[in-house]
């Protein structure tokens, strides 16, 4: 976004009345419901306010479009995302990326589906996805590196950003390539068959 578009769309923001507490939740919490349904592409302003029985007009005094409403959908979280710290990195591996919120939440692999053609036709969208969504996951998973390394678990001459990466690559193109549900034992075996042997200081 240009830095003319950005201030614009700051001072627009600025200028909306704002959604707050729970109804505010409650209309995240209908973006989301309609994204994992139908997808990004079907999803419109005038489902949600249904679903959030809410009026169109009081979504797009806060929202300027559903791109807007997704991402702060997407980004709001009740707690912080946290790294697990258990002092072994593969069972901090599997701790971020088994069960909810992780690789195997069924919820989250159908929303990032939900995405994916917006992602590759909206430049804005795409951005502001990977910065507000992608980001805080892949510091994450650089972090439990980072601490490992620092444990001296794993060699020293690592690219940490791209090793990062890599257990939620494979696993997602198994997913939505291969036609394979990403279960615990998959995780684990990409772990242990794969990122583990990588990484480890021999």
């Amino acid at each position: 976004m240009s830095p003319t578009r950005a201030a614009r769309a700051a001072a627009d923001a600025q200028s909306r009345p704002r959604v707050e507490g729970e109804r505010e939740q409650e209309i995240f919490d209908a973006t989301i419901d309609i994204l994992a349904e139908l997808g990004y592409d079907r999803l419109t302003m005038d489902a949600v306010a249904g679903r959030a029985k809410a009026s169109k007009a009081t979504l797009y005094r806060r929202w300027n479009g559903k791109a807007q409403l997704v991402i702060d959908a997407l980004t709001s979280t009740k707690e912080p995302m946290t790294a697990p710290d258990t002092g072994d990195l593969r069972e901090d591996l599997l701790g971020a990326f088994c069960g909810m919120g992780g690789l195997t939440d069924q919820r989250q692999i159908a929303i990032f589906g939900s995405v994916v053609t917006a992602i590759t036709r909206d430049a804005e969208f795409a951005e502001a996805f990977r910065r507000g969504v992608v980001g805080p996951k892949k510091a994450i998973a650089t972090e439990m590196f980072r601490r490992a390394q620092e444990r001296g678990e794993l060699r020293d001459d690592l690219d940490l950003e791209l090793i990062s990466s890599a257990l939620p690559g494979i696993v997602l193109h198994h997913t939505f390539l291969l036609g394979e549900p990403p279960t615990n034992q998959l995780i684990a075996k990409v772990v242990d068959q794969l990122i583990l042997p990588a990484v480890i200081r021999g």
